[in-house]
């Protein structure tokens, strides 16, 4: 039976039993019940009647599809009690057949019909929806059984909690006789076009809307925009049967005087665009049967457009289908809009941001320097690449201090020998002869470097097409075709590590830390987030990732496992390859291999890699100790008076209250900045990726772009997601005192381009100085373009990244910074984070996972406060004043005093560090000034000890014999002691001293 049968049969039933015609009105009445228990909607009943007996039909025509199987409460609007003897008689979705007791007689009666209760955790709440339930008194229903003449209730009107809770208008169904009458009067049609406005986003896929019905099929439609607008509006397309590349074809506009909006001026989201990383992006629509979808269209006036009528026609062409033709009037308005409308989000102009291409040159960034090249040598900011005749790296070198406060005229080389591929013959007696043609550069600019190089032998051909970029990221695709059938033992990948580059390692598995002298690795996609590891010492390291040509960035932060890692066709080879870790007495050898290859002639395998060479850039250690943060909305005096210099503005606040969309209240936003600026302070906010509030407009035209802005999942999660978007979606963060609920972004899409559109927006219009990322879900391309929008026309362009550990199952057991190495060029501070443990992890933890110093970073302590002895030790304090009672002004007030600013950084990890103590497990930091150092000690040992300072007069440049050795007294962290080079220190457990030692004046 096909649709067009189904339906008539629907309908000659449903004239047997077509509901009384009733009006109904709907509003909203915010604050007048708890939600939380009766749910987000009800009907107000108005009886008049008298007796134990009253009748209801309530025409809710509702979306939810088991409405049967909710719980329907009446309450006593006089004394707000439950009226307990209810009967039920229909409910379905287009209606509710209700009896029940009026209590209190004549007045108002509420039905609350979509009751729940939450259940899990509080930010990521499950609402359950409560089951029917009888409670009716068995005496009250038998005087109901057979009584005649019942009085009525009036549905006054049905309510919904607010505004955004409401099913009006585009979520109030069509009853399935209006449905079936509808597709009867267009006997031929295959599918049926419903233009509409902007303010009514299509938002029922299953469902047609009463609007439509009451509006009836129309074959045009007409708005008025102004100069300068990118005006929005939709096409509806209802499937009476199944349709295949959808599209819209758009036409000029003409006014009456012969002036023209040429049709290259309007677009249709849902087909074509530009990707993420400034690619073409086009789409083929399809819509399944008896289903809605909605095609966003954009009209951009250009503000030179002559005021007047504009006509014409847009025309909906489906494959092997008919097509439909729309007209379309636009009246332009006088009035120029500067900005598209982007000022107005409820105008849906911002949709034309999903196809920006700002930002997208790869134009240098501060604090880095052009690529230059010389012969087959790459230079860039602190290092070098040489390349191999193959086009692979024959060396890379460093010229970074120990220290990482600045810059070496020494290398220090991270490979004993070119990086290589060993392809083992299955045939022992076959000796292939590789030859290469050389490296031949196909661009040169001071942001990218471009290279090819092949290399063959008379059954295998290795083609290099690689990349270098001015941050120190390579990127390596690397083809290989069979020319001949060819068995292959393996396939190895060697990367030939020096040892003094290769001191320490972070993921595959392990934790950062030294590295094992032996180490096996395998591919598990499934549970694991790993593709690669960060291998180096604190001034020269590599992180390398590999990858296929089918690569996918995966979700992450908690939501790895419903959107993981796909498995590499050539590197994973069915879970045969994997990573060896091998040490001897000359270097450290990472031999990545694939398995056993049977290739036959013309196979082609992709063995593409990453590299990303560390560190990025000396530490900046006087930015960190200038600029301190105060992490709340709070009094600007209350703050200014904390000695803080940044303001972070969280999202759940009253000038961001939803997260990742802090464009509502853009005006309290920027009154607030500007008031900051005028105290001297600087105001950063929360805004990131990977999650999006429901309260941003745009949620339902980016639902019609299908799983391209928002990831398939299982649905659920707070009420409002289950009641309006449906199923196929993952409920993320939830505030519960606002009610702001989001869904997890898809992963890499043109959500990107709307978000640098939108900081651009936030920068020039409303004022930040930076943004607070928590957790990331974006790449380095969209990071590179967010750096430079923040930091254009003179902006500070702050950015910290804060992270929950990631080295859990949820995530994928990979690790913070080794997940987000490739955005640490671009970042000013790490803030890593909840659930690290800082006192039970090594200080090689500490230095490779936390404090950001072998990547040209300084970071902060978060989870409880963090532990202030060991973060001193890495130039760390915490975050005020959300620190569990550690306060970090007492910190603050010793640097200010000691005069920080402009002293030198002298780690425990440099061989020139002048103070070491005599416990191999209390280590010691020194920052350096001219005659006075402050020396940062702190303590891994298993108990209190006693050390010894041992001192290198001449290296700190202070006169022994004038010096004093000073603690002073620090609130929370030390009492006021003083000592001599001899003294023995006692040091408690997991703690240490700040020391200041001074050259006395006589």
């Amino acid at each position: 039976m096909n649709l067009k049968t189904t339906f008539l049969t629907i309908l000659l039933y449903a004239i047997t039993c077509q509901l009384s015609a009733q009006t109904v009105a709907y509003g909203t009445c915010p604050h007048c019940w708890n939600t939380d228990s009766l749910g987000n909607h009800r009907a107000v009943l108005q009886f008049t009647g008298d007796g134990k007996y009253a009748k209801v039909v309530i025409p809710w025509r509702r979306r939810d599809t088991d409405p049967e199987h909710k719980r329907i409460i009446i309450q006593d609007g006089k004394t707000q009690h439950k009226v307990l003897n209810v009967k039920l008689a229909t409910v379905n979705r287009e209606k509710g057949e209700l009896y029940f007791e009026p209590v209190s007689g004549n007045g108002l009666y509420y039905v609350y019909y979509m009751p729940y209760k939450n259940e899990g955790r509080s930010n990521y709440p499950k609402g359950v929806y409560l089951l029917p339930e009888q409670t009716a008194s068995a005496k009250w229903l038998s005087g109901l059984a057979g009584k005649k003449g019942i009085p009525s209730a009036v549905v006054k009107q049905i309510q919904s909690s607010d505004s955004l809770n409401s099913f009006y208008t585009m979520e109030v169904i069509a009853t399935a006789a209006e449905t079936a009458k509808l597709i009867q009067s267009h006997p031929t049609d295959s599918y049926l076009v419903f233009p509409e406005d902007r303010m009514h986003p299509v938002k029922m896929k299953k469902d047609l809307p009463q609007r439509w019905i009451e509006k009836g099929l129309q074959n045009s439609f007409s708005g008025t925009a102004l100069r300068g607008e990118w005006y929005a509006f939709q096409m509806g397309i209802y499937a009476m049967d199944s349709l295949s590349d959808v599209h819209i074809q758009f036409n000029d506009l003409r006014s009456a005087t012969g002036n023209l909006i040429t049709a290259n001026h309007i677009s249709c989201i849902n087909t074509d665009g530009i990707q993420y990383d400034g690619s073409p992006f086009a789409k083929t629509v399809s819509v399944s049967t008896g289903t809605v979808q909605a095609m966003w269209c954009g009209i951009q006036v250009p503000e030179q457009t002559m005021p007047g009528t504009y006509t014409g026609n847009l025309v909906v062409k489906v494959a092997g289908k008919p097509s439909k033709t729309i007209a379309l009037t636009i009246q332009v308005s006088p009035q120029i809009l500067s900005d598209a409308g982007a000022g107005e989000p409820w105008k849906m102009s911002r949709l034309q941001w999903l196809n920006s291409t700002m930002a997208q040159e790869n134009t240098v960034i501060a604090p880095y320097i052009p690529l230059a090249v010389d012969g087959n040598t790459i230079s860039l900011l602190g290092r070098k690449i040489a390349l191999n005749a193959d086009g692979l790296p024959a060396q890379i070198q460093t010229f970074f201090t120990p220290e990482m406060t600045g810059f070496s005229d020494t290398a220090k080389n991270l490979f004993t020998e070119a990086v290589h591929f060993h392809f083992d013959e299955a045939d022992s007696l076959y000796k292939p002869v590789w030859k290469k043609s050389g490296v031949t550069f196909t661009q040169q600019q001071p942001g990218t470097v471009s290279w090819e190089a092949v290399s063959s032998t008379d059954r295998l051909e290795m083609k290099v097409s690689a990349s270098l970029e001015f941050d120190g990221f390579m990127n390596y695709t690397v083809k290989l075709t069979a020319l001949e059938d060819d068995d292959l033992k393996n396939i190895r990948f060697h990367l030939p590590f020096t040892r003094a580059a290769s001191k320490y390692m972070m993921g595959l598995g392990l934790k950062g830390g030294i590295r094992p002298s032996s180490y096996d690795w395998k591919w598990e996609v499934a549970t694991k987030n790993q593709d690669g590891a960060w291998i180096g010492d604190v001034n020269a390291g590599l992180q390398y990732s590999l990858r296929d040509e089918k690569y996918v960035r995966p979700l992450n932060t908690n939501f790895y496992l419903q959107k993981p890692l796909l498995l590499p066709t050539s590197w994973g080879n069915e879970g045969k390859g994997g990573i060896q870790v091998r040490e001897d007495k000359k270097s450290v050898l990472l031999n990545n291999y694939c398995g056993k290859r049977n290739l036959k002639k013309g196979d082609v395998l992709y063995f593409n890699f990453t590299l990303l060479v560390t560190p990025f850039h000396p530490i900046n250690t006087d930015f960190q100790w200038v600029t301190k943060f105060y992490h709340q909305y709070n009094n600007l005096d209350s703050i200014k008076a904390t000695g803080a210099t940044v303001v972070n503005i969280h999202h759940a606040t009253p000038i961001n209250p939803w997260i990742n969309y802090p464009f509502i209240e853009h005006n309290k936003m920027k009154e607030y900045i500007d008031e900051a600026h005028a105290r001297g302070l600087k105001v950063k906010i929360y805004n990131t990726v990977r999650e999006l509030s429901n309260h941003a407009y745009e949620t339902f035209a980016m639902r019609s772009l299908g799983h391209e802005i928002y990831s398939t999942g299982k649905g659920g999660g707070y009420s409002w997601l289950q009641e309006h978007i449906g199923d196929d979606y993952i409920a993320a963060w939830f505030v519960p005192e606002i009610k702001d609920a989001a869904l997890v972004n898809s992963g890499m899409s043109r959500w990107h381009n709307y978000y640098v559109e939108g900081m651009n927006w936030l920068v020039q219009k409303v004022g930040i100085d930076g943004i607070y990322l928590d957790d990331v879900a974006f790449d380095r391309i969209t990071m590179k373009r967010i750096k430079r929008v923040l930091t254009q026309d003179g902006h500070p362009g702050i950015i910290d990244l804060h992270s929950a550990n990631q080295y859990n199952k949820n995530d994928g057991f990979n690790n913070s910074a080794n997940l987000y190495m490739e955005h640490f060029p671009y970042l000013n501070r790490l803030w890593f984070g909840e659930y690290f443990d800082y006192e039970k992890n090594s200080p090689d933890f500490f230095l490779t996972e936390v404090s950001g110093i072998p990547f040209g970073l300084m970071g902060e302590m978060l989870q409880g406060g963090g532990n202030a002895w060991r973060g001193m030790v890495y130039g760390m304090t915490n975050r005020m004043p959300w620190s569990d009672n550690a306060d970090p002004r007492p910190i603050w007030e010793i640097w200010d005093l000691f005069g920080m600013k402009g002293s030198q950084m002298i780690g425990y990890w440099s061989e020139n560090c002048p103070v070491k103590t005599s416990d191999p497990k209390v280590l010691a930091t020194v920052y350096k000034k001219n005659k006075s150092a402050m020396v940062s000690i702190a303590s891994w040992a298993d108990s209190t000890v006693d050390v010894h300072l041992k001192i290198d007069w001449q290296k700190l440049g202070i006169d022994s014999s004038k010096a004093m050795i000073i603690a002073p007294l620090i609130t929370n962290f030390q009492d006021a002691a003083l000592f001599n080079e001899k003294d023995a220190i006692p040091v408690l457990k997991n703690k240490g001293w700040l020391l200041l030692i001074v050259e006395q004046e006589f």
